[in-house]
């Protein structure tokens, strides 16, 4: 995976958890993101602007101390959540849409950066199901990989990367879409 931008939040906490950290990132992340899309009816036009869609959310996950993932203990999550920049968008683009959404929702905006992360050589597969059940997909993976000549390359730097294609709002857990993706390196 080449080097992309996001639109990022940072935090810590079980991410189902009414208020937390989590879920206030998201609503930081879609104010940024629909500020960009909409900029087009405004006096900031970006340059090499196109309508597109939204990206979907997508998260990187940790906990420290842990190879991989315990979702046993989701209080020891620590993540950065991220919604993909178009490539036209500029770091200066990107602190207008913060200054632009600060203004309008009288809201704090700095736990929102401009983020740029290359993953590099990964194994990824689609999820359906409840996000409980992700560790069966990632064993399927994991001997995926293995099989491959390749092993889990997970660091500080390469994390286990979730990207939500289903609203889980409003999809039923059984139905949920999630794409896991985790580094990779040869054997």
């Amino acid at each position: 995976m080449p080097a992309m931008n996001y639109i990022a939040a940072r935090g810590k906490g079980d991410p189902n958890v009414e208020g937390s950290e989590y879920k206030q990132s998201i609503g930081l992340l879609y104010a940024i993101a629909f500020t960009i899309k909409m900029s087009k009816k405004g006096s900031h036009q970006i340059k090499g602007y196109f309508d597109y869609v939204v990206p979907p959310l997508e998260g990187f996950w940790w906990q420290e101390g842990v190879q991989g993932i315990d979702y046993a203990h989701k209080e020891n999550f620590a993540f950065i959540s991220v919604i993909r920049l178009p490539d036209f968008v500029t770091r200066e683009d990107f602190e207008w849409a913060v200054k632009e959404a600060e203004t309008k929702k009288h809201e704090d905006f700095s736990r929102v950066e401009f983020w740029t992360y290359e993953e590099g050589l990964c194994v990824q597969c689609m999820h359906i199901g409840p996000y409980d059940n992700e560790p069966e997909t990632v064993r399927m993976m994991h001997d995926f990989m293995t099989e491959q000549g390749y092993q889990l390359d997970i660091s500080d730097e390469r994390l286990h990367h979730e990207i939500y294609l289903s609203d889980a709002r409003r999809t039923a857990p059984d139905k949920l879409k999630t794409v896991i993706r985790h580094p990779v390196r040869k054997i």
